[in-house]
């Protein structure tokens, strides 16, 4: 017999299991279908078109190397005088993308002659640019180095990554069917070369090897990431292998660019490793440093750290911290997974072998320069305020009298003066100001000169006396 109380009742679990999966998976194969349509480039990818593009902008003659030497000229500029803004003009203008795009895109397509001429043209524009920057930089007046030129003395992290996504912003926009303008993505990529390669030239004009051979290997790393990018990306999207007419000839090219980009990526996955490394050991030592080494009465000056020998110098001054308390701060080394194993040496006063005279001149001349630049500074505040209320103090003496009766007293000594006018003169030696009470007469035309003179000493040391005042003028005029 049918039950007659499970007639309308709700549908067995399992069946609404079922249903709830079937709703699960559908939403997320709409997922998957959205991520992929948003993200899949391969449909718009015009392969062809963008080998044929690259090919055009390796080459490097014409108007492309006034362009180029323009550009350096600009960025060059920009560098001496610390400005971003200039440096970011001289990228938009730059056509450095071209032969190092080229040298990843024929690796991936194992195409041997586009690998020469990139080469050779990479070769070029290294060449000339170098050449317009030695040259700049050698008859520009500007010799110190600035901050834009030092941060491109040497590799870090972020230049890399700027160079990998970089590198990836560009090959992506030049794939694509249509139209985009590359040359915008391709400011990202002047911005891991031209800097560089100006910082190069300026380390050749002023005769320093150190700079100039750290900012070649930050070139050189940088350019190496861009190919890098262009072959991942190319291979990715299955750009088409280059068809040779001899098939042994084919398989020997293809083992060539395949050992080629086997040789590039080790070291430079290496290298990428090791300057994340170098930067995570750097940050933590700051955070180490700013939240575990500190002593009351006592401030840190200046601090170094090397990676390759893991060791932290900190050079304290004030209150000689106790050895416990430095005790405990090289324990706390190993609360930092980055900073496991470092040394931690403290120099101070006289302490734990340290000694404060272990600073370099530089640091002790920039101590005593700040030290003198805030006491010069307490001093001219301090006669600032001293001659300012020297300044009011005389304005209220000056006008402790009253004018009408003054008048009256000089016009029963002296019936010749026919007018009497009285101000504040402000004047200046240009090393200090002064305010001073001026009185001006004018005499009968029947006075005689000699007899004025004389009678302007006599005012002068009457209202001198009579006011009580120090100094005031008394003038003449006419």
């Amino acid at each position: 017999m049918v039950n007659q109380d499970n007639i309308g009742s709700n549908p067995p679990e399992s069946e609404t299991f079922d249903t709830e999966f079937s709703k699960a998976k559908g939403l997320w194969e709409n997922i998957k279908v959205f991520i992929s349509e948003l993200l899949d480039i391969r449909p718009d990818t015009d392969r062809e078109s963008t080998v044929e593009a690259i090919t055009k902008d390796i080459s490097f003659k014409g108007h492309n190397a006034w362009i180029l030497i323009f550009s350096i000229f600009v960025a060059s500029i920009g560098l001496n005088v610390g400005s971003t803004a200039v440096v970011i003009g001289a990228m938009l203008i730059s056509p450095l993308m071209g032969p190092i795009v080229g040298i990843g895109l024929s690796v991936a397509i194992n195409d041997v002659r586009m690998l020469k001429r990139s080469f050779i043209n990479l070769g070029v524009m290294v060449f000339l640019s170098v050449l317009t920057a030695t040259f700049y930089f050698f008859i520009s007046p500007i010799k110190n180095p600035s901050p834009e030129i030092l941060a491109r003395t040497y590799p870090t992290i972020l230049d890399v990554l700027v160079a990998i996504f970089g590198g990836l912003a560009l090959i992506v926009a030049k794939t694509k069917k249509g139209t985009i303008a590359s040359v915008i993505f391709g400011v990202a990529i002047a911005t891991a070369l031209m800097p560089p390669l100006c910082t190069v030239g300026y380390g050749l004009a002023i005769g320093n090897l150190e700079y100039a051979s750290g900012a070649l290997y930050l070139f050189s790393i940088n350019a190496v990431f861009i190919a890098l990018s262009t072959f991942l990306v190319s291979k990715l999207l299955g750009f088409p292998l280059v068809k040779y007419a001899n098939q042994k000839k084919r398989r020997r090219i293809a083992q060539i660019a395949t050992a080629v980009a086997i040789i590039v990526m080790i070291p430079s996955v290496i290298l990428f490793v090791n300057l994340l490394r170098i930067q995570v050991f750097e940050s933590k030592t700051e955070e180490y440093l700013a939240n575990v080494v500190k002593y009351e009465g006592t401030e840190t000056i200046k601090y170094e750290e090397d990676f390759n020998k893991k060791k932290i110098e900190v050079y304290l001054i004030g209150k000689v911290v106790p050895s416990r308390t430095i005790e405990f701060w090289r324990e706390s080394l190993n609360d930092y997974e980055a900073l496991k194993g470092s040394k931690l040496i403290i120099h101070q006063g006289i302490n734990d072998g340290g000694d404060i005279h272990l600073l370099s001149s530089q640091v002790k001349s920039g101590i005593l320069e700040e030290l003198y630049l805030k006491n010069q500074e307490v001093i001219e505040n301090k006669d600032a305020q001293i001659s300012f209320l020297e300044n009011e103090l005389l304005k209220y003496k000056q006008e402790d009298f009253s004018f009408e009766e003054i008048s009256r007293e000089l016009k029963i000594n002296y019936q010749e003066v026919e007018n009497l006018a009285y101000a504040h003169t402000i004047s200046t030696n240009f090393k200090k100001t002064d305010t001073i009470p001026t009185f001006n007469v004018t005499w009968d035309r029947k006075i005689k000169r000699a007899d004025k003179i004389a009678k302007v000493g006599k005012i002068q040391q009457w209202l001198t006396l009579r006011l009580k005042l120090d100094t005031l003028s008394v003038r003449s005029l006419n």
